[in-house]
């Protein structure tokens, strides 16, 4: 669990940082999620845009592909979701405490 102050650090990296996937009509299979799960090892924070077309919310499909991977929800707003996960060997992010 990541605490406020860290949060707030993370969104302040995942600002400028591109969307790099896009959950639309299919929705979150398989295939996204082992592409979300890829990210998060080599990234550790990825950005996601949930299009119109899609059946869930952004905000659900931030909790299903946080539960499906091991992540932390940073944020969700509109239609974008950032998603946090550490690298299990050498992380790229040090959180401050």
């Amino acid at each position: 669990m990541i605490t406020s102050k860290q949060r707030a650090y993370l969104r302040g990296l995942a600002n400028p940082i591109d969307t790099i996937l896009q959950i639309g009509k299919g929705g979150i299979g398989n295939n996204l999620t082992k592409q979300v799960d890829d990210a998060l090892t080599a990234r550790e924070l990825v950005k996601l845009r949930c299009l119109e077309t899609a059946d869930i919310t952004p905000r659900e499909a931030a909790g299903v592909l946080a539960r499906a991977c091991g992540a932390e929800i940073v944020q969700v707003i509109g239609t974008r979701l950032v998603l946090y996960r550490s690298a299990p060997k050498d992380p790229q992010i040090v959180l401050p405490r």
